[in-house]
């Protein structure tokens, strides 16, 4: 098997050769560590502040050879999420200066304060003086026009799907918010109670809009799709499954549906404690899981139990301990992850978040190599 039959008979639930291995994203730091040199692939604050510069080339360069060598590199990952060679602004585009304030802040032309966190790897606004938007149903019932991408936003991910694309799982990242958010988190969340014709409206305008953009966000060389919004927190869902059911389900159905033109394969990332919305997901059409965040109850073993019959798992990993743990607590955690998800398939192994930011390299390599030792097990 190569890499793309693996994972594909791996979210079937069908016999696999070996189990595979894939990453929702990997931050700069590790792939520095890999290829050996700077790079600007995940590096949030210098992205930013090269594109404000007008260096959009050179953040595509960057984007297409050192993902595209990191993964050869590393020569283990079977499924890839076009999240390194990432959507780049069109090779037109006007570039959003950015004046110094010093101390890492920055102000953009709309007044707006940037706060750089590098050791956080963030670019965050801190200040935004323009007036709070007012929502009405009405301003969902106008009609949107969809406008065709410029094909230029994609030359990473083409190019990433070109190289590595004819035997990697390389995934579609379309469109996908059946919760979207009108303000800020809370009052997002309070007009789901309050306002839920408001909520229907907006949803309603979002998804035929993502649905019509679907086309353009399946390039040449992809195989499957991989939707991705949070739902949850580590207590729960952020409202309750009637609520959930009643306002967003319908729309997350309609747009799996649509997604389901393109590809017989759909992969879903959503952190938090989602095991009281995780019956809707596969009624909706998801056929694997990822971002297994152990921390919120998300353990493997008991999510293969439990829905093990009906859904692939993908994770399994403690992102947690990649980061603050020791070589050979994650290579004791590998062990644990695969015994506990590997037996009866439909298992892809990977960390129960990211290759965060801070992940020691000598603990990435760690999980690589005891993978690689028990990969070929008969579980």
């Amino acid at each position: 098997m190569n890499s793309k039959a693996r994972v594909r008979a791996a979210i079937a639930r069908q016999p696999v050769d070996h189990v595979p291995l894939g990453f929702y994203v990997v931050d700069h730091d590790i792939i520095e560590k890999v290829i050996g040199r700077p790079t600007l692939v995940r590096n949030k604050v210098e992205i930013k502040l090269a594109l404000a510069a007008g260096r959009r080339d050179e953040v595509a360069e960057s984007f297409k050879k050192d993902t595209v060598e990191f993964y050869r590199k590393i020569d283990c990952a079977d499924i890839i999420l076009p999240k390194e060679a990432a959507f780049l602004p069109p090779r037109d585009y006007e570039p959003e200066r950015l004046k110094n304030l010093g101390d890492d802040k920055y102000e953009d032309g709309k007044g707006r304060i940037w706060q750089a966190a590098r050791d956080a790897n963030d670019i965050m606004c801190i200040h935004d003086p323009s007036p709070k938007r007012q929502y009405s149903i009405e301003d969902f019932e106008k009609p949107l026009p969809v406008r065709p991408p410029d094909q230029s936003i994609f030359e990473a991910v083409d190019y990433l799907c070109a190289e590595l694309g004819q035997d990697r799982y390389v995934t579609a990242m379309p469109p996908f918010s059946p919760m979207i958010r009108l303000g800020d988190f809370e009052e997002a969340m309070m007009r789901y109670a309050l306002e839920p014709e408001l909520m229907h409206a907006a949803l309603r305008r979002q998804t035929m809009l993502q649905n019509q953009l679907d086309q353009y966000y399946f390039r040449p060389g992809m195989t499957g799709a991989h939707l991705s919004q949070d739902m949850a927190g580590s207590n729960g869902p952020f409202i309750s499954p009637a609520m959930f059911r009643d306002i967003c389900f319908p729309y997350m159905k309609q747009r799996v549906a649509h997604v389901r033109k393109f590809t017989d394969q759909i992969n879903l990332h959503n952190c938090g404690n989602n095991i009281p919305l995780m019956n809707m997901f596969i009624e909706a059409g998801i056929d694997c899981y990822q971002s297994l965040q152990t921390t919120a109850g998300m353990e493997v073993g008991k999510l293969k139990q439990m829905f093990g019959d009906r859904m692939c798992f993908w994770g399994g990993a403690s992102v947690e301990l990649l980061v603050s743990g020791t070589a050979d607590e994650v290579r004791k955690d590998i062990r644990e992850a695969m015994s506990r998800g590997a037996p009866g398939g439909g298992f892809i192994l990977g960390p129960s978040h990211s290759i965060a930011f801070g992940t020691k390299y000598g603990n990435f390599m760690a999980m690589l190599d005891e993978y690689l030792r028990l990969r070929d097990k008969r579980w």
